[in-house]
């Protein structure tokens, strides 16, 4: 892959880092991207290998959301094809939140427009203390159509209202205490603090909490959370990661 760069961390395969590769552009997402990433996790769900990822961006900047030359150069797509266009940059976002192995982003410097959904889809976002954030895409002429999808899920409306629509730039603590981001860091951090929390946990408990967390926020009826939740957490008793784990606890 060119536009994303893969590695494992401390050569363990259940850990995997991935890369925004395009540094020159602060790495926006364009079509070539957005597929690559897509692709990775789709990979991924289907694979089931890893216990952990971890999304970067190369560089001095996180994300600058979408290369404003392609868009501009969207003018020149008909109405059908921006549709088509704007649906696999929805799938992008989509496969990284459904993705069964719990992703953890850590951001530095910017992250604006696009950038933000990346961080909504993620599980646990870590950011710099100096970077700064903004939705920015009404500045643009635009709407931040499709990471409000995945803004709505994670944030609540009272919190990113106000920022969607003045496409003000706001700090990382202003990101915590909205919810976009679990923990703030200075300077550099090791990648062996962001893992620890989760090596210590069980890879099928932390993979089924996830889809019942996914679960929850669809609109599935009370009754298909009930016999969901249910089931899960009788298998969960019942497996030999959960029967291992208790008896080592005990």
């Amino acid at each position: 892959m060119k536009f994303i760069r893969i590695e494992n961390y401390d050569n363990d395969p259940q850990i995997k880092i991935i890369y925004l590769n395009r540094p020159e552009v602060k790495n926006a997402f364009h079509p070539e991207m957005i597929s690559e990433i897509t692709e990775f996790f789709k990979n991924e769900n289907s694979e089931n290998t890893s216990k952990i990822i971890i999304l970067k961006g190369e560089g001095s900047v996180f994300c600058a959301g979408a290369d404003l030359n392609w868009m501009k150069n969207m003018v020149n797509y008909s109405f059908d094809e921006n549709v088509e266009d704007s649906k696999k940059l929805w799938n992008m976002f989509e496969s990284i939140q459904q993705c069964q192995t719990p992703v953890i982003a850590i951001a530095q410097g910017a992250a604006f427009g696009g950038a933000l959904g990346l961080l909504a889809c993620c599980d646990y976002v870590y950011a710099e203390e100096k970077t700064q954030f903004c939705f920015s895409e009404v500045k643009l002429g635009l709407a931040p159509a499709i990471i409000s999808g995945f803004i709505s899920r994670k944030i609540p409306d009272a919190f990113f209202r106000p920022f969607m629509l003045s496409a003000e730039v706001f700090n990382s603590a202003d990101s915590k205490n909205i919810g976009l981001i679990q923990k703030i860091y200075s300077g550099k951090i090791e990648i062996s603090e962001v893992v620890k929390k989760f090596l210590a946990n069980g890879t099928e408990a932390m993979k089924e909490t996830k889809k019942l967390l996914n679960l929850l926020m669809s609109n599935q009826t009370i009754k298909d959370q009930k016999d969901y939740c249910t089931r899960i957490i009788s298998e969960r008793r019942m497996s030999q990661e959960g029967q291992a784990r208790k008896k080592k606890f005990l």
